[in-house]
């Protein structure tokens, strides 16, 4: 019996007839493409990305992970990813440009901080969760404005410029919207897909991917967890967020930097 080859292309690049179909069908709910960029580095968090390239995908919009160059990165931990973009050719007309958990050495990195400076201030809408939320202070796009991120990082959002909002709801202001870890990026995503195609689109998508979160100990929150086990999670955390802390101080000083020309 000869092996079946069931790939079809894609603009993503191979996948079966079947998927090809889904996207299709959810393009065919748009009026125009929607062009959305998720950035992806080594060391980046999927979960932090992944409801958006889903609730995207589900709504038939183009999805490009960028990275500085086209090679092999790997997400936390075992999660290869191939990106599709580089800096160089991603393009100003962007409709979300979108940034989860990524590593402190890339919230430092020089190169990162001018692209998000640059394409961050052309999106039409920016998404930032959990530690993502740093990566745009660090590129100046939180200066002045309300945001949130996950309940280590908060303390830490004034020294990148931002005014922050405890809790992990969705903060939005402006074009800018931030969001606590994993289920936020489902969350922001459907909020800023509502404000792009409207709540009927948006609502549709929620149902289409069943996004009902009921998580099963209601531990999800230090308010929930309490004390005890907040200590037990921000001990295990500490050392990392050091170096985040230092991190986006760092960075957005060499920000501050080139945008005073020094």
């Amino acid at each position: 019996m000869s092996e079946q080859n069931y790939t079809v292309n894609t603009p993503y690049g191979l996948t079966t007839p079947s998927i090809q179909a889904l996207v299709a069908a959810g393009r065919a709910q748009q009026p125009a493409l929607l062009k959305v960029g998720i950035f992806v580095s080594p060391g980046f968090m999927p979960m932090d990305i992944n409801g958006a390239q889903s609730v995207f995908t589900i709504a038939g919009a183009e999805i490009h992970f960028i990275w500085k160059r086209k090679e092999l990165v790997e997400g936390y931990i075992g999660w290869p990813t191939m990106p599709t973009m580089t800096f160089n050719e991603c393009p100003d007309d962007l409709d979300v440009l979108v940034v989860g958990m990524v590593p402190p050495e890339v919230i430092e990195d020089p190169a990162v901080i001018r692209f998000f400076a640059d394409k961050g201030r052309k999106a039409k809408y920016v998404i930032g969760t959990c530690y993502g939320s740093l990566m745009l202070g660090t590129a100046g796009l939180l200066e002045g404005k309300r945001a949130t991120s996950n309940s280590n990082v908060v303390p830490m959002l004034p020294d990148v410029g931002a005014i922050p909002v405890s809790g992990s709801e969705v903060v939005i202001d402006g074009n800018i919207y931030t969001s606590g870890p994993a289920t936020g990026s489902f969350d922001a995503s459907l909020r800023v897909l509502q404000a792009l195609r409207g709540e009927e689109l948006a609502a549709l998508v929620e149902l289409a991917i069943e996004y009902d979160p009921r998580p099963p100990f209601g531990t999800g929150s230090p308010e929930l967890a309490g004390p005890a086990m907040t200590g037990i999670a921000q001990s295990m955390t500490a050392p990392l967020n050091q170096l985040y802390h230092e991190a986006a101080k760092r960075g957005y000083a060499g920000y501050q930097a080139l945008q005073t020309g020094r």
